[in-house]
C-alpha cells in the first residue's frame, strides 16, 4: 500500500440487521465532507454472489448502478446521494468476488504450489481491495460498511480482515464504529442493554475491539445505560451514542447523529480539525422538506412493490422532485397484476385521485399486462406519465397496440411469436455484431432533439445516464411510430437506439429507456423528476 493519508473507518452491525448501517455510514460521510474533507465509502456483502444483479428484488431489495456499470448493492445509493463520492465497481465487493479472484489466481499458478488459505490469500485480497480505493483516490476518509451482523459466519473473512489493518496501520489510522441495538421490551417500556454486550462480546472474541458504538434506540439512553454499556463493552462512555430511531425522513439522520457528537468524535479520535460544519445546500433541502406548501399525490404501478426497497431510488427520486416543487410526497403504491385483476373498468376510480403515474422497470412476464393497462389509461386520460426501462417499453406496446394498429405488438421478451415485436433484442434486430442480448449498463450518451420536451427538460444537448436493460425499441418500426405521433426524442449518438419517447399534446408523457432515478439527490433533483412533479402538480390544480 502506497497512501500514507487516508483514515479507515469500519462499520460493523450486530445484533440483527435492518439497524441501518448504510444510512449511518452515508450520513457520517456527509458530515466529514460538511467538515472540510474528502470521503468515498465501500460496501463489503459477505454473500457468495458475485453481485446482486442476478437476485431477485424481493430477496434483495433494488440494485443500484453505478456511472461504469456495476450492478451494486443499494447501500451505494444512499453513498452517492448523502455525498459528492463518485463510486465505482470497485466500492462494491463481495464474497462470491474475493474468491473467484483467488481461485483465478490459483488456477494460473500464481501461488506457486503453495496451499491456499482464507488466512492469508483471502484475507489479503480484501485489505488489497480496500487499499486500492484508498490508493486511487486523494481521500481523507474511507468508510467501509461491513454487510451482515456479527456472529454470521460468512462476515469472518471480512472481520478478519479490517482486524489485521487495524494492527497493520494502528488506532491513528483506523476507527472500529459497531451500529447495535438497544431494543424496548414493550410490556415494560424498559430498555435493555444485554444485546449490545453480546454484540459486543462476539466483534472481541474475533480480536476487534470497537472504538465507538451507535446504539439504535427508540429514546434517548440514560446516563445510567450509557455508563453501563460503556464498562461492559470497554468503550468510552462518551462514544456510547443514542442513534435514536427517526420518523419523519432518512435525511434528518445527519443532524441527530451531528447532535449527539457522532463527527466530533470521530474526528478527534483522528486527531484532526474539526471545522465550521458547512451543509448549507442539505440544509435548504430539508428546511423545504419540512415546509412543503402544496400535496402531490403520485401513484407507482411496478411489481416489486410489497418490498419497500425493491424500487428505493425511484421513491427517493420523487421525493427530491416534489421537494424541489415546493411539495409534500405523498405516495400510492400499486401492484401491476391487482390492475389485471380489476380490469379497465375499475381504473378510473382508482386513479381519481392520482395527479402523475410512473411505471418503473423490471425482468419477466408477471403484471405487464397490468403496467400496460395502467398506461393506457394515463394517455387517454390525459394524467402526468413517466415511463422508466420496462415502462418505456410497455408504453411502446401499448402504443404500438391500440394507437399504431399494429395487432398483438409485444416485447419478445413476453412473446416471441409476436407479429410485432416493437420490443426486442439487439440480436433480433440484426443492427449490432456480436451484442446480441447483452445488457447494457452503465452510462451511455443520450442526443436530445431540439424541440422536444425532453431537450426542454434538461436544457442540453446531450446527457450521459445509467442504464440496465437488455431488450431495446425495434428501429424498423420507428417510422409506423413516427408517423402515428410518437416523438423519439433522445436516440444513441453512435447506434441509433432508442433512449426516450414522448407523446406531443399531452401534459406529460416521457419514457426513458435508461434509469435517471439513479443520478437524483436531495440537493441536486434530477431534471426528469422535477419536471415530472411540476406537471402533476399543475395536473392537480386542473381537476
Amino acid at each position: 500500500m502506497t497512501d500514507k493519508k487516508t483514515r479507515f473507518i469500519f462499520v460493523t452491525g450486530g445484533v440483527c440487521s435492518s439497524l441501518g448501517k448504510g444510512i449511518s455510514t452515508a450520513s457520517l460521510g456527509l458530515l466529514l465532507e460538511g467538515h472540510g474533507y474528502r470521503v468515498s465509502a465501500v460496501k463489503m456483502d459477505p454473500y457468495i454472489n458475485i453481485d446482486p444483479g442476478t437476485m431477485s428484488p424481493y430477496q434483495h431489495g433494488e440494485v443500484y448502478v453505478t456511472e461504469d456499470g456495476a450492478e451494486t448493492d443499494l447501500d451505494l445509493g444512499y453513498y452517492e446521494r448523502f455525498t459528492g463520492a463518485k463510486l465505482t465497481r470497485k466500492n462494491s465487493v463481495s464474497t462470491g468476488q474475493i474468491y473467484f479472484a483467488v481461485i483465478e489466481r490459483e488456477r494460473r499458478g500464481d501461488y506457486l504450489g503453495r496451499t491456499v488459505q482464507v488466512i492469508p490469500h483471502i484475507t489479503n485480497e480484501i485489505k488489497k481491495r480496500i487499499y486500492d480505493v484508498a490508493a486511487e483516490d486523494d481521500l481523507d476518509f474511507l468508510l467501509i460498511e461491513i454487510g451482515g451482523t456479527v456472529g454470521d459466519i460468512e462476515s469472518v473473512p471480512f472481520l478478519e480482515a479490517i482486524r489485521q489493518i487495524r494492527q497493520e496501520l494502528g488506532s491513528r489510522r483506523v476507527l472500529n464504529v459497531h451500529l447495535t441495538l438497544v431494543p424496548t421490551i414493550t410490556v415494560a417500556g424498559e430498555s435493555k442493554t444485554k444485546p449490545t454486550q453480546h454484540s459486543v462480546k462476539e466483534l472481541m472474541q474475533i480480536g476487534i475491539i470497537p472504538d465507538l458504538l451507535l446504539c439504535r434506540t427508540a429514546r434517548v439512553l440514560s446516563e445510567d445505560m450509557r455508563t453501563k454499556i460503556a464498562l461492559f463493552c470497554n468503550v468510552s462512555e462518551r462514544n456510547v451514542i443514542s442513534a435514536i430511531d427517526i420518523k419523519s425522513s432518512i435525511y434528518e439522520i445527519p443532524y441527530m447523529l451531528h447532535s449527539n457528537g457522532y463527527d466530533e468524535i470521530v474526528l478527534e479520535h483522528f486527531g484532526m480539525e474539526k471545522n465550521h460544519l458547512e451543509i448549507g445546500e442539505w440544509d435548504k433541502f430539508f428546511h423545504a422538506f419540512q415546509n412543503p406548501k402544496r400535496k402531490v399525490h403520485i401513484a407507482v404501478v411496478g411489481k416489486y412493490i410489497s418490498l419497500q426497497d425493491a424500487y428505493r431510488s425511484i421513491y427517493e427520486a420523487l421525493l427530491h422532485g416534489a421537494v424541489a416543487n415546493e411539495a409534500e410526497l405523498v405516495l400510492t403504491r400499486i401492484d401491476s397484476e391487482d390492475i389485471e385483476k380489476k380490469q379497465k373498468a375499475g381504473l378510473k376510480a382508482l386513479f381519481q385521485k392520482i395527479d402523475g403515474i410512473l411505471v418503473p422497470g423490471g425482468f419477466g412476464n408477471r403484471g405487464v399486462e397490468g403496467k400496460i393497462m395502467t398506461i393506457g389509461h394515463a394517455r387517454k386520460e390525459k394524467i402526468p406519465f413517466f415511463g422508466i426501462c420496462l415502462g418505456l417499453q410497455m408504453a411502446v406496446v401499448e402504443y404500438g397496440r391500440n394507437v399504431c394498429g399494429l395487432e398483438r405488438a409485444n416485447s419478445t421478451e413476453f412473446d416471441p411469436t409476436s407479429p410485432h415485436p416493437v420490443i426486442s433484442l439487439l440480436e433480433e434486430q440484426e443492427i449490432i455484431e456480436k451484442m446480441g442480448g447483452t445488457m447494457r449498463l452503465g452510462a451511455y450518451e443520450c442526443q436530445l432533439r431540439e424541440g422536444t420536451r425532453v431537450r426542454t427538460v434538461y436544457g442540453q444537448e446531450s446527457v450521459m445516464e445509467r442504464h440496465r436493460h437488455r431488450f431495446e425499441f425495434t428501429l424498423k418500426y420507428r417510422d409506423a411510430f413516427e408517423k402515428a405521433g410518437m416523438v423519439f426524442g433522445g436516440t444513441h449518438p453512435k447506434t441509433g437506439l432508442v433512449e426516450t419517447i414522448e407523446i406531443p399534446g399531452h401534459p406529460w408523457f416521457i419514457g426513458t429507456q435508461y434509469h435517471p432515478e439513479f443520478k437524483s439527490k436531495p440537493t441536486s433533483p434530477h431534471p426528469l423528476f422535477r419536471a415530472f412533479i411540476k406537471a402533476a402538480l399543475e395536473a392537480g390544480k386542473a381537476k
